[in-house]
């Protein structure tokens, strides 16, 4: 039998290299001319990871989707440390740079020892080895390899010789070999198990990784013995110290992971990869700003880091280019701070809270319901919902008597919304939304008058998309997935709202001034350039918006937690909207570099086709005025607000403002307290005597006053600050009179009866 074994491989390793020519030898070369070249093997490669890439090119996140090994990118042979190039050649095939593909000494050397029983010993050589990885009929079974099979191998070793160059057998060795359990290829391995790039190997990492080679899954004591032995062969005996402790380490890391993988965007790029927007070669080019994605997901970090104790462990970013509707910068949690870190904050429904106010305002102004100098009162409200009272009430639970559209608006007062809502009706507002691309699912009916303050459930993705359409000037478009030619033309859309209105609702939501009443003038939503922005916050402080425009990009944050638990002292200033303040400021800096590197002393000014009309070549400011918009001055009765420039929609333009039946006496009180169409169920758990309804005069200015008479019914009550009421079951009329008996104003009161019958008065 040993002789047999012997007299195979002595006549194989002596005949060989003639029969090899031979044209006897076409059978067992037709595996070997089946082998492809160089480029289609390295073309042919693919990573596990999909990577998806930035506009400019720039890797910002891998997300791995081949689950039969870990394989990172293909390494070029410069890119591999030499270290291990030398590890490799010396381990495997020391006379790898001085045979043609059969190392015939080495063949014979392993046949001697095979005959006579001292062990196995191998001689493929590196070539060998890639030809049995490029071709699955030349791999090992797990008999082993036969002699005929063994034939095969070095013809094909042979073949691969006479095609590729050293180097490119060298390079494609250490990008197909298996390491260790899962890793594949250098890159795998380096970033993986060594945390660093091929590139940086040292001697010792080499010396492991070479003896990997041989046994992937050898213990640690096999691996630490054939390292010392390899690196004592490569004149470096002093590796051998700590080396047991070092590849114990090593191992470890396995399955840690990538070293240097980005990481910026997991959540939009497993949108693109369930989109279908991968390419042939395994990669996704998005239209994320690789710097604004990066600034996005630190401002995030460091303002949540900020938050901590106020139960804020979210938050979600979206930019979008207002006229290609390109995704720029999409952030869709905090990652390890959160709770949640795999789910997209960005998609996921949470109520809208004041965020929906913009387009109920633009809906109006469109309708000529109102303008943007139109008083509303700000006073108490109550109103039948159908099961019950809906008492709306403002963010600082305080009340601001009549303030023009403008100053609602800018400052989120919530009484005069649910007062515009009463003007348009639940419907029309829902229909609207659903136009905008809000993903509201039920009829107005359903939402009621908190639609008017945001109780539909919106996405911050759609959200920052409708907003966007005001950008567009009332021109509503998709986001654009996929990216597109830098040339490609603006997005085309269909009309949500007239340019006009959308322009008046981006000039309130721009106007510091008519903001501060309830943000202040220096908060962060004031930038350098010109930005309309609005916050929100839902009920109970589960959720945190500021959602706001340039006039090149639309910015959206949300902030809150996965759990929808309620915030502590929160509001859209201190919770999303520094995040949105950084976004907005980087975007102006950049807007304002670019325009410095480009700018050309002798080229005009153009302005850019489209619905922004915006001037090129300039930084971006406010966006150009239509010309349905008509400035004219306006001033208001008893001084409610300062005189100013406003803007008007056709033929709505009026010079003096004051509230109903007061343009001649513009300071004559008012009932504050009840609200005109007030009604009240009476509390049968209560005692009667302890239900009350206070009676509240005040001036124009929303002063109490004392110089009054209060009338019920007709009758005479009480004069100045009347006693408060109680209530009885009936319809009731307050009226508010004068010295002479004039009325002065009047509110009626419905009262409904519980299950007793309450005393008389």
């Amino acid at each position: 039998m040993l002789g047999r074994r012997l007299g195979v491989w002595l006549l194989a390793a002596a005949l060989w290299p003639l029969s090899a020519s031979a044209s006897a030898a076409a059978d067992v070369a037709v595996s070997a001319a089946a082998l492809p070249d160089y480029e289609a093997v390295r073309q042919a490669w693919r990573a596990s990871d999909i990577r998806v890439l930035a506009a400019d090119g720039r890797e910002i996140q891998r997300v791995r989707t081949d689950f039969s090994a870990r394989r990172g990118d293909w390494a070029p042979l410069q890119d591999i440390s030499a270290a291990l190039q030398r590890a490799v050649v010396q381990s495997e095939d020391h006379r790898f740079y001085a045979h043609g593909g059969v190392d015939w000494l080495a063949s014979a050397s392993a046949a001697w020892t095979a005959a006579w029983g001292d062990g196995r010993r191998g001689a493929s050589t590196l070539s060998m080895q890639l030809a049995a990885m490029l071709d699955a009929d030349l791999r090992r079974g797990p008999a082993g390899r036969g002699v005929w099979q063994k034939l095969d191998q070095m013809q094909a070793a042979r073949q691969l010789e006479s095609r590729w160059s050293k180097a490119q057998i060298l390079e494609a060795y250490l990008n197909l070999a298996d390491y260790r359990g899962e890793l594949r290829g250098v890159d795998a391995l380096s970033r993986v198990m060594f945390q660093k790039q091929a590139s940086g190997l040292t001697l010792r990492e080499s010396a492991l990784a070479a003896v990997l080679l041989r046994g992937p899954n050898a213990s640690v004591a096999v691996l630490t013995q054939r390292s010392c032995a390899l690196l004592q062969d490569l004149g470096r005996p002093e590796g051998c110290e700590g080396l047991r402790d070092f590849i114990g380490l090593s191992l470890s890391r396995a399955h840690a992971s990538r070293f240097e993988a980005p990481g910026l965007a997991p959540h939009w790029a497993h949108q693109l990869i369930r989109d279908g927007q991968v390419s042939a070669d395994g990669t996704v080019r998005s239209t994320l700003d690789a710097d604004l994605q990066a600034l996005a997901v630190r401002s995030v970090r460091r303002h949540l880091m900020d938050l901590q104790g106020t139960g804020v462990t979210d938050a979600a970013v979206v930019v979008l280019d207002n006229r290609s509707g390109a995704v720029r910068a999409y952030v869709g949690s905090s990652g390890s701070l959160s709770e949640a870190a795999e789910v997209d904050h960005a998609q996921a429904l949470r109520q809208a809270g004041s965020t929906l106010k913009p387009f109920l305002y633009a809906l109006a102004l469109d309708e000529q319901r109102l303008t943007a100098a139109s008083l509303l009162d700000d006073r108490p409200l109550d109103l039948d919902g159908g099961s019950g009272l809906y008492i709306p009430d403002n963010y600082d639970h305080r009340f601001s008597g009549w303030v023009s559209a403008r100053t609602a608006l800018a400052s989120s007062l919530n009484i005069p919304a649910v007062r515009v809502l009463l003007l348009m009706g639940t419907d029309v507002l829902a229909q609207r939304l659903t136009a905008l691309g809000l993903p509201l699912t039920r009829d107005g009916d359903y939402y009621g008058y908190s639609l008017a303050l945001g109780s539909a459930d919106v996405t911050l993705l759609s959200l920052t998309n409708a907003y966007r359409a005001l950008a567009r000037g009332g021109d509503y478009a998709p986001v654009r997935m996929a990216a597109a030619r830098p040339d490609a033309p603006d997005q085309a859309g269909s009309p949500v709202f007239s340019s006009g209105a959308a322009w008046i609702v981006g000039d309130i939501l721009a106007d510091r001034q008519a903001r501060a009443r309830t943000f202040g003038l220096d908060s962060p939503l004031s930038t350098q350039s010109w930005t309309a922005v609005k916050t929100g916050t839902s009920r109970d402080m589960r959720d945190n918006w500021t959602v706001g425009w340039s006039a090149d990009d639309t910015v959206g944050v949300w902030v809150g937690n996965s759990a929808g638990a309620s915030m502590r002292q929160v509001s859209g200033v201190s919770g999303a909207g520094p995040i949105w303040h950084d976004l907005m400021e980087w975007l102006t800096r950049r807007r304002a570099a670019l325009h410095k590197d480009h700018a050309s002393p002798s080229a005009p000014p153009r302005v850019v086709a489209g619905s922004l009309g915006r001037v090129a070549g300039l930084p971006a400011g406010q966006p150009a005025r239509p010309d349905e918009v008509v400035p004219a001055p306006v001033r208001f009765a008893a001084g409610l607000e300062p005189a100013r420039v406003e803007y008007f929609l056709g033929d709505t333009t009026q010079a003096v403002f004051a509230p109903p039946g007061q343009g001649a006496t513009p300071g004559r009180p008012r009932i504050a307290a009840p609200v005109d169409g007030t009604v009240i169920a009476l509390d049968p758990d209560i005692p009667w005597k302890r239900q009350r309804l206070p009676l509240r005069a005040v001036d124009a200015l929303s002063r109490p006053v004392t110089d009054v008479r209060w009338f019920l019914n007709g009758q005479p009550y009480g004069a100045g600050g009347a006693p408060d009421w109680a209530p009885q079951p009936g319809r009731h009329v307050f009226q508010l009179r004068d010295a002479q008996g004039s009325v002065l104003d009047q509110a009626q009161v419905t009262v409904r009866a519980g299950s007793w019958a309450a005393p008389d008065r």
